[in-house]
């Protein structure tokens, strides 16, 4: 039987070893360049994301009393490049509104990584799903309705990526 013996010299060793194969197979770029996102394939609209759209939401701040997060990024497709100042429209049923209430949309801008973050009401379920509604609608690029559902009514934020085709 052998007897593995873990120690510095043993774990540089074998650190080392791995590092090297990953240089064969790779190459020294490999290790030092960032993934790349060529290629990256646009988004496409989802089935009931327009359900009651409102052209030209506000931007604000926060939709009603808050309590709930919606978040996400917005990058260009091929080189999955981030999209600053992006304009997205978040609407939902909430415990202060139904989704077609002019008091439960509103739009926020993304950051300079192309992310962007909007409080919200907490989102409850209508059709017997709890799901919030996005829209990229701005001009530049391809108009994309997203319609993400939630996993549970007791989540308290949800999450939706754009990859934006120009239009």
């Amino acid at each position: 039987m052998t007897t593995v013996v873990l120690n510095r010299r043993t774990l540089l060793t074998a650190g080392s070893s791995f590092l090297a194969s990953g240089v064969l197979a790779t190459g020294v770029s490999g290790l030092l360049l960032p993934a790349r996102a060529d290629g990256l394939a646009p988004t496409e609209s989802m089935a009931g994301g327009a359900n009651n759209y409102r052209k030209g939401a506000a931007i604000v701040d926060r939709i009603g009393k808050g309590g709930f997060w919606m978040s996400g990024t917005v990058r260009r497709a091929g080189d999955g490049a981030p999209l600053a100042g992006q304009r997205i429209q978040i609407w939902a049923h909430t415990v202060e509104g139904q989704e077609h209430e002019p008091q439960s949309h509103g739009a926020t801008l993304t950051d300079k990584n192309g992310a962007f973050r909007l409080e919200m009401p907490q989102i409850i379920p209508i059709f017997g799903q709890p799901h919030g509604h996005l829209a990229y609608d701005s001009g530049e690029f391809k108009t994309v309705f997203l319609r993400p559902v939630m996993r549970s009514a007791k989540e308290t934020s949800l999450e939706a990526h754009f990859v934006l085709q120009p239009a």
